[in-house]
C-alpha cells in the first residue's frame, strides 16, 4: 500500500492521526522561481504548529497585521461560527486562532473589532459551546448578534451570474476592514466549506443559493464590493465526512495546518489540495473554484504565485 493509499484508507475508517509535515508540505512545491525581495508573497502555508502560533508565523511573512489593519479601523474577524460544536469536533473555526487575531488587530491600533456568524445552530449556544466568544471578549472584540433579518442590508452584485442582490450584516459594510477566518471542512452541498463558503455566514437570504446554483452564487457573494482583506484558513482539525455539521470526532482528523493569503480563490485552491491529503477531493468537484476563476477573483494556478512553506 503506498502513502496515498494509506492515508484514504485512515480517511474511511475514521482513525484519528497528525499528518507528517513532509507528506502535508509537499503539495506546495513550486514551479516558479523567486526571491522574497523580488516579490511580495501571496500566500503562506504553516504546519506542525498550534492556531496562534501558526498565525502569528504566517502573518509576520504576509508583511505583518500593520499591513491589513490601521490605526483606528473598525474591524470585523468573521469565523465559522455555524454550528453547537465544540472545537475538538471541528464544525467552527478554533478559537485560538480567533483570539490571536483580534488579540493583534487590537495592537495594531485598531479602533474596534466585531467577531459575528450567521449561525445554523440556535445563535446563543453556537457562540458559547464553540469557544469563540469567550475568546474573542478575552481578546477584546465584540461579539455581535446576526439572527434577525433586520442586522442586513440590500446589496447589489453587479457581476454575479446567478446571485445579483444579497442581504449583508451591516457590520461588515459599515467595518473599515474584515478578516474572514473559516474552518477547512467537508461540505454535503458545496463539497468543501472553506474562505469563499464562509461569506455566506454574512448573508441573511441564503437559502437562495442552495435552491439557485450553489457553486455559482458561492462565486457570486465573492464578488461583493468589500472583500476581505486577508483570508486565514483554520486547517488544525479538519473535518473529513459528514460535513458541513459533523456527527463526532471519526469525522476529525488533527492536521495542525493554516492557510492565508489575500487571494480567496488561490488559499481555497491550496486548502482542498491539503484536504485530499486525507480525503480524495478533485477540484473540479469544489466548482466555485474555477467559477471565482472565470470571475476574476483570483487564481487556481497557485504554482504562479509566491507560496511560502512554513514547518514548525
Amino acid at each position: 500500500m503506498d502513502r496515498r493509499d494509506f492515508l484514504k484508507a485512515l480517511a474511511v475508517s475514521g482513525v484519528a492521526f497528525t499528518l507528517k509535515l513532509n507528506e502535508g508540505m509537499d503539495i506546495f512545491a513550486q514551479t516558479i522561481k523567486t526571491t522574497a525581495t523580488e516579490r511580495p508573497v501571496d500566500l503562506v502555508a504553516v504546519m506542525g504548529g498550534e492556531p496562534d502560533a501558526m498565525f502569528k508565523k504566517a502573518i509576520t511573512e504576509m508583511g505583518g497585521i500593520g499591513k491589513f489593519i490601521k490605526k483606528g479601523y473598525k474591524v470585523v474577524v468573521k469565523p465559522n461560527i455555524g454550528w453547537d460544536k465544540v472545537p475538538e469536533l471541528a464544525g467552527n473555526t478554533n478559537p485560538k486562532l480567533v483570539t490571536e487575531i483580534v488579540r493583534q488587530c487590537i495592537s495594531a491600533g485598531a479602533e474596534e473589532v466585531v467577531v459575528f456568524d450567521h449561525t445554523c445552530d440556535d445563535w446563543v449556544k453556537c457562540y458559547k459551546n464553540s469557544g469563540i466568544e469567550a475568546a474573542a471578549k478575552s481578546a477584546g472584540a465584540k461579539v455581535l448578534p446576526a439572527h434577525e433579518e433586520s442586522y442586513y442590508q440590500t446589496i447589489s452584485l453587479p457581476q454575479g451570474k446567478k446571485l445579483k442582490t444579497a442581504k449583508v450584516h451591516k457590520a461588515i459594510l459599515d467595518c473599515d476592514a474584515w478578516i474572514n477566518v473559516p474552518v477547512l471542512k467537508h461540505h454535503g452541498g458545496a463539497n468543501m466549506s472553506i474562505s469563499m463558503k464562509n461569506l455566506m455566514g454574512i448573508v441573511w437570504d441564503r437559502r437562495i443559493f442552495h435552491s439557485t446554483d450553489l457553486q455559482q452564487c458561492i462565486a457570486d457573494m465573492c464578488t461583493l464590493t468589500k472583500k476581505p482583506v486577508l483570508n486565514v484558513v483554520d486547517a488544525y482539525r479538519l473535518m473529513k465526512t459528514n460535513g458541513p455539521r459533523g456527527k463526532s470526532e471519526a469525522d476529525v482528523v488533527q492536521t495542525k495546518g493554516l492557510f492565508i493569503s489575500q487571494d480567496m480563490v488561490a488559499v481555497d485552491t491550496a486548502a482542498t489540495k491539503f484536504f485530499n491529503q486525507v480525503r480524495e477531493m478533485p477540484l473540479e468537484n469544489v466548482k466555485y473554484l474555477a467559477n471565482g476563476q472565470t470571475l476574476k477573483l483570483g487564481t487556481m494556478n497557485i504554482d504562479t504565485l509566491n507560496v511560502k512553506r512554513i514547518k514548525m
